[in-house]
């Protein structure tokens, strides 16, 4: 490959990636599908970065309730280091929640875009056959998407009370540096640990549809 044409190369991809920055959704996928990446390759990208986006999130949920349990049955006197580790969980978790959220709006984003694409472009066969069999694909494959997309958003919307929970006890506990703070704790945790519990459930389904949507649409 010459300089030039790898200048080139790279030249298109910083305006890609700019494109994408920049919210500017349509211009992206255009820009995308002259290099060959075409909406449903885009798909498929998000929702496996939103599955492995709610696997994470799962495993940071299940370690801050871990170290709610260790804070709870706490003997030691330095309640300062139990709210530090406590607090920089429930930040974690945090984190993780709003990028499961982002990957979300990502995943509808460009799906909203492939199926509008694929209903206009419907107009163009001259073929009845082929274009009643591309709409009947077209209608069984948003059936699958609509699936896999309640699963996510279901999983997504159990995340938010346990935060809150979660934020409620930690700035408890940060005003209350005392052997009576972890004992009220103690009588929130069966119902956070409960809570915590039902979220891994529920991001299980939507990890379990996303992987099937993939391999359907693949």
């Amino acid at each position: 490959m010459s300089s030039l044409h790898k200048d080139s190369c790279g030249v298109f991809l910083a305006v890609v990636l700019l494109l994408a920055l920049s919210g500017c959704a349509s211009t992206y996928y255009g820009a995308m599908e002259k290099v060959g990446v075409h909406k449903r390759d885009i798909l498929v990208d998000r929702v496996e970065a939103g599955r492995d986006s709610q696997a994470a999130a799962q495993k940071q949920f299940q370690s801050a309730l871990e170290e709610f349990d260790s804070v709870v049955k706490l003997q030691e006197t330095d309640l300062k280091k139990a709210y530090d580790r406590l607090n920089k969980e429930y930040e974690k978790s945090s984190d993780a929640a709003r990028e499961v959220s982002t990957r979300i709006e990502k995943i509808e984003s460009v799906a909203e875009a492939l199926f509008k694409e694929w209903k206009n472009e419907l107009k163009q066969y001259e073929s009845r056959t082929l274009r009643q069999s591309s709409e009947d694909q077209l209608k069984a494959t948003k059936v699958k998407y609509n699936i896999m997309l309640s699963t996510m958003k279901k999983a997504e919307a159990s995340m938010d009370p346990v935060l809150r929970v979660f934020h409620d006890n930690v700035l408890y506990l940060k005003h209350n540096l005392n052997a009576q703070a972890i004992g009220s704790l103690q009588a929130e945790f069966a119902g956070l640990e409960s809570q915590i519990k039902e979220l891994i459930k529920s991001m299980n389904v939507a990890i379990d549809s996303s992987n099937k949507f993939i391999s359907d649409i693949k």
